[in-house]
């Protein structure tokens, strides 16, 4: 019954990390180098994430600046950010790029909202799956005869409560998700 309850918690740390990860490729009026976490840029021949190319930094608050190590790719990177669903335009000098975060629009903010409020809906249907999941190996075990019917029933009860407690730390973790949105 432990090792159902361990696997199921596991699992559920999973999913929320998961939407934690994609909050971050949501972008907000602020400079993040999470923004860039997904994009892949070409480096001789092979998709490559961009930062094993470059180094990127954040020298003030609406303020990007990618070093590639190898000058070479430095066109690559700017197409990739340009072909990228993020909406920005970079400034080539030759030796790096520079990507100024312009303030968002009211109803980009809006719809990022509704993103956010979408990963976080599946993240809490993927918590509710892993419920399911671990209920039915509760009752499997109890149909069985390796555990009582008074253990299924706490463990019901055990993988509700962390069920509640995963789904809080979603909720949670989007009511900030859109403060930092709705922020000018």
């Amino acid at each position: 019954m432990k090792s159902i309850l361990a696997d199921a918690k596991g699992r559920m740390e999973k999913s929320v990390q998961a939407l934690k990860d994609e909050f971050n490729t949501i972008r907000t009026g602020r400079a993040s180098s999470a923004l860039f976490d997904k994009l892949k840029v070409e480096y001789y021949g092979e998709p490559t994430p961009l930062n094993q190319v470059a180094t990127i930094s954040i020298p003030e608050a609406r303020l990007v600046v990618i070093q590639p190590w190898d000058k070479s790719v430095l066109g690559e990177i700017e197409k990739a950010i340009q072909k990228s669903e993020l909406s920005l335009n970079p400034s080539n000098d030759g030796k790096l790029i520079r990507i100024n975060i312009p303030p968002l629009t009211e109803e980009r903010r809006k719809e990022y909202v509704k993103l956010a409020k979408n990963m976080a809906e599946q993240s809490r249907v993927a918590i509710r799956n892993i419920r399911r999941d671990a209920n039915d190996e509760l009752k499997k075990k109890q149909k069985n005869g390796d555990i009582t019917e008074d253990d299924e029933k706490k463990g019901h009860n055990e993988v509700q409560q962390a069920t509640d407690d995963f789904i809080e730390e979603i909720n949670l973790l989007l009511e900030e998700k859109e403060k930092e949105i709705m922020e000018i």
